[in-house]
């Protein structure tokens, strides 16, 4: 699967869980921000800096969802195999 595919697998899984995953230019705040999960609002948004590679993103939102409980969604077996394969 490539990268680009994978990311948008990963998008639909964190919306299915309630995590809605926002794009957003983290050079502009001044500090040193990263990618990562929050609540706004009272719903949980993962902010992605926009400005990482599209592996970066992969792995990013990855590192997110491997904490999350998935055992109720459905999951193709390629992106199960990646989210239980990955360190």
């Amino acid at each position: 699967m490539k990268p680009a595919e994978l990311y948008q697998q990963l998008q639909e899984i964190a919306s299915k869980i309630g995590i809605s995953v926002s794009e957003q230019n983290l050079r502009v705040t001044g500090i040193n921000a990263k990618s990562g999960l929050c609540r706004v609002k009272g719903q949980q948004v993962f902010i992605m800096d926009k400005h990482l590679t599209i592996r970066e993103k992969v792995e990013t939102l990855s590192e997110c969802l491997r904490q999350m409980p998935l055992d109720d969604i459905y999951l193709m077996p390629a992106i199960r195999k990646y989210l239980i394969d990955q360190p």
